[in-house]
């Protein structure tokens, strides 16, 4: 099964073709252009590297956030646009999931990604024998509130051996973290963004469960912006 993957949800735009769990060829790009600008000519490129086309791709994956509102509507648009032209199956896959297969080793995974103001987005993942098992839904959280839920849910059920962060809010809150959970593990730097390879391995993965398909949203753990200022106007 050939697989395209796109992740437009943070700065990186990252597209990559799989072979099942194998990767063929994988581009990303933190130009400072928008998404919108990189998105087809990254596919196109990478389709030219490969010699493939995009009626040789069996299975299309997307990030559908959380993360830049702009840039998930982007990303799912596109692999829509090919669901929709070219009828191929498509599957939205979180980014803290994708976050949590940077992940290779078995153990408890916190993916938390930073939202601004001692706010972030976060998820609890298991990865055992390699399959990755959601344990605490994705959730939008102040700093404090996340970690009090992450420890009161390992505390009760898990314990916390094995227990690593990953994100960039894993980097941002570190000292944080490390009050509540002193033992924590924290992943090497460069596994903390997202990756277009391993959205790939979870959209496969998902896929060979034999999860029924459905229709691809964005996953908008916060309102935007925007219309948060604008309610705060409105009070």
């Amino acid at each position: 099964m050939k697989i395209l993957s796109i992740d437009t949800s943070s700065n990186i735009c990252g597209v990559s073709i799989l072979e099942d769990t194998n990767l063929i060829c994988n581009l990303d790009s933190n130009t400072g252009r928008t998404h919108s600008e990189n998105l087809m000519p990254m596919i196109e490129e990478i389709f030219n590297k490969t010699s493939l086309s995009i009626k040789d791709i069996d299975l299309i994956v997307c990030d559908k956030g959380p993360g830049s509102f702009t840039g998930i509507r982007i990303g799912i648009a596109t692999a829509k646009a090919f669901n929709d032209s070219l009828e191929i199956p498509c599957i939205g896959i979180s980014s803290l999931e994708a976050l949590a297969y940077n992940i290779k080793n078995d153990g408890l995974i916190c993916s938390i990604i930073d939202c601004k103001n001692d706010n972030c987005y976060f998820a609890l993942y298991e990865r055992k024998n390699n399959i990755i098992e959601n344990l605490i839904e994705p959730q939008a959280e102040n700093i404090k509130a996340t970690l009090s839920i992450l420890k009161s849910y390992c505390e009760d059920t898990l314990g916390v051996e094995n227990l690593v962060f990953v994100g960039d809010g894993s980097e941002l809150y570190k000292t944080t973290i490390i009050e509540t959970f002193p033992n924590a593990k924290f992943s090497n730097k460069d596994l903390n963004n997202l990756n277009s390879y391993n959205l790939g391995l979870a959209g496969f993965n998902q896929y060979k469960s034999g999860i029924e398909f459905q229709e691809v949203l964005p996953l908008y753990l916060k309102k935007p912006q925007a219309q948060r200022q604008l309610e705060e106007k409105q009070k």
